[in-house]
């Protein structure tokens, strides 16, 4: 007596696909505000019965059967937005208490040279005064070399020295100006150390 033939998987998914895709897009657009997520929530529907093509019932079980799983699959998409909102509401929260807008009377002469700058050398200064990296990490963040930002460094000072100075001389009033607050830094002892302090060495530098 000849074995039965093994079930074709593959025949047994389109046929389920065919008969409850659209019923499936339309009630998932019904529970979503964005129809983009409604096209996720079923194919993350029809990616469980791929792998669980032997539990989903022969006949008009199936139809509920996969009603079913978008239905959970929509339950997890909403606990995922309201953990995300929650996640997005306290993080505004905390970057107000950590960096507060900055009002006219807090905007010196540095911020305002290094408004002039272009966006790179913005963040490379940024990345030395305000987040107080190390060339080597500098070149993880950017993904270039440690050598490329020793050079890209100085030039961005040296062009954030002739602002500073155009800055100055349109005032056309020669005066020490502070420098902002967001980006001054101060030494072990708590005195400011006025302008840009060079990146903290690497560890062959130390």
């Amino acid at each position: 007596m000849p074995a039965p033939e093994p079930p074709d998987h593959e025949a047994r998914f389109t046929a389920l696909f065919e008969a409850t895709h659209r019923p499936l897009l339309a009630y998932a657009v019904r529970r979503v505000a964005d129809p983009a997520d409604a096209a996720d929530v079923v194919a993350e529907a029809f990616l469980v019965a791929w792998r669980r093509i032997e539990d989903v019932p022969a006949g008009a079980d199936a139809r509920p059967w996969m009603f079913g799983v978008a239905r959970r699959v929509l339950a997890n998409l909403h606990r995922g937005t309201r953990r995300r909102l929650a996640l997005a509401d306290r993080l505004r929260a905390e970057v107000v208490e950590a960096v507060p807008p900055p009002s006219d009377d807090d905007v010196g002469d540095v911020e305002r040279a290094l408004a002039r700058l272009g966006d790179q050398d913005q963040e490379l200064l940024r990345l030395v005064a305000w987040e107080e990296l190390a060339r080597e990490e500098i070149a993880l963040v950017l993904g270039i070399s440690r050598a490329a930002v020793r050079v890209r460094l100085h030039r961005a000072r040296r062009r954030l020295a002739d602002q500073l100075a155009a800055l100055a001389a349109a005032d056309d009033v020669p005066r020490v100006r502070r420098t902002d607050r967001a980006v001054q830094r101060t030494d072990p002892a708590g005195q400011v150390i006025s302008g840009w302090a060079p990146a903290r060495p690497g560890t062959e530098e130390a």
